[in-house]
């Protein structure tokens, strides 16, 4: 049977269990099947985005061998297939851990990351949910070097299904604990936290694989379920586009607004509640004017309890 169709297989009933199971063992019992952004997430993200990108990057994969010698020298297709998917495996996700961290750090590419953690319910589909352009570049990077190094062709095949099977399994609404495997593999429990309405879970847990890189340096959040655990999600800035319809071209949109729309949310989340006036157009709000490298901490310290940190500490990065 053909590769791919087995891997098309693998996915759809992967996605099926995880479905059912988040029916069975709901790690927060109040999210809905088809609850916001479903058919945006299906169609747009999952159906369409999927499938058009999937040309492009291949297009594009094919001319870079094309105009390179490397796929020539075969570096590792001699290798037992299995120990190329896990040098990919491996390799990728501690990029991914970096890029991820990178991302939540600076503001130009948080807005291509912000759409990922915009759904207000992470579920077995939300995870599908990213800009075009984010994907687009972890995917040339994901793959590039499978072709450029002279991988078996089942490699892509099989890392590709490992990789989507993984990112619906981490999102899922499943309540399930891996117990001292938490501290190698990233499981549902630990990112649903990266995801969470939590000032002391921004910016923390970034493997998406792995949680080993978190343990490792210093951004794993895991507080003891028993006393704590998750309960909301998505974004602190109102103004971000949800729903169905052509909200997937709005949240597209929507990163490559203004600076100065950028710096009113800034103000705003740093002046919640106040009744001073906003600035004048043009004009750099006071708490905006931070340092590259003391933004994150500056903002974080001067907002009130109620405030956005996630959004604003990304304002002058």
């Amino acid at each position: 049977m053909n590769l791919q169709v087995i891997s098309l297989g693998i996915m759809t009933l992967s996605a099926l269990a995880m479905l059912l199971a988040e029916r069975r063992w709901p790690y927060n019992a109040d999210q809905q099947l088809f609850r916001e952004g479903f058919w945006t997430d299906f169609v747009g993200y999952c159906l369409l985005q999927s499938y058009a990108l999937g040309v492009v990057i291949t297009v594009l994969l094919f001319w870079l061998n094309a105009h390179t010698t490397w796929s020539a020298h075969s570096v590792i297709g001699s290798w037992p297939v299995w120990t190329q998917v896990l040098l990919f495996l491996v390799t990728h996700d501690l990029y991914i851990y970096c890029f991820h961290r990178f991302q939540h750090g600076n503001r130009f590419f948080w807005r291509l990351h912000e759409a990922h953690h915009s759904t207000p319910n992470v579920d077995w589909l939300s995870g599908v949910r990213s800009h075009s352009l984010e994907i687009l570049i972890n995917q040339t990077i994901e793959f590039a070097p499978m072709i450029l190094l002279g991988a078996s062709p089942e490699v892509p095949i099989i890392k590709g299904t490992i990789s989507a099977v993984w990112g619906m399994f981490i999102h899922a609404n499943i309540d399930i604990r891996l117990g001292f495997l938490q501290f190698v593999f990233n499981g549902p429990e630990m990112h649903r936290w990266h995801h969470a309405l939590d000032r002391e879970a921004y910016d923390m847990n970034f493997g998406t694989k792995f949680a080993l890189w978190d343990w490792l340096f210093g951004t794993a959040f895991f507080p003891d379920r028993k006393t704590r655990k998750a309960d909301a999600y998505g974004l602190e800035d109102k103004n971000f586009p949800l729903g169905n319809g052509t909200a997937y071209f709005k949240q597209h949109a929507y990163a490559f607004r203004s600076h100065a729309e950028t710096q009113q949310e800034m103000y705003d989340h740093a002046h919640a509640g106040d009744a001073a006036p906003a600035p004048a157009d043009g004009a750099v709000p006071s708490s905006a004017k931070l340092s590259d490298d003391a933004a994150d901490a500056a903002s974080r310290a001067k907002l009130p309890d109620d405030a956005a940190p996630r959004e604003a500490a990304r304002a002058e990065v």
